[in-house]
């Protein structure tokens, strides 16, 4: 199976979820960045980053980071740009769909994104000082 093939599985997995925190978010975030490649326009890969960064580490839900999203599109901007690691993470879509619906698969989902998000480690900081000065995101939580 292709990882396109696996993506939208899972794809109709997590927008067919209950959970309030819309978890679809993450996976969207997470194959973006696996996925981003030189072609990729900024914007992709800055919005991927962005959203692992906010659910990694600020613990925002899946409608938050949505939030954030449409806040930063709102004004065109230069978008960040970032070095692709060789490695993306230890964990892929198709590892997510191997994992049972429900608990273990929801629970795949977010050592997914914590994957994806560890990959580009050495992104890290650049991410936090950018949405500091486009948002102030250092205030919240």
């Amino acid at each position: 199976m292709t990882d396109q093939k696996a993506y939208n599985e899972v794809s109709y997995y997590t927008l067919s979820h209950s959970d309030p925190s819309f978890i679809h978010q993450y996976i969207v975030d997470a194959y973006a960045a696996q996925h981003a490649d030189e072609k990729s326009k900024p914007i992709y890969l800055a919005f991927a980053l962005i959203g692992l960064y906010l659910h990694n580490e600020k613990g925002y839900s899946g409608k938050e980071v949505q939030r954030a999203h449409m806040q930063l599109a709102k004004e065109k901007k230069q978008w960040p740009t970032f070095i692709l690691p060789v490695n993306r993470g230890d964990i892929a879509v198709i590892d997510v769909l191997h994992a049972a619906p429900g608990i273990e698969r929801d629970e795949a989902i977010q050592q997914w994104s914590a994957s994806a998000w560890e990959a580009y480690h050495e992104s890290h900081a650049k991410i936090a000082d950018w949405l500091k000065g486009e948002l102030n995101f250092g205030a919240k939580r």
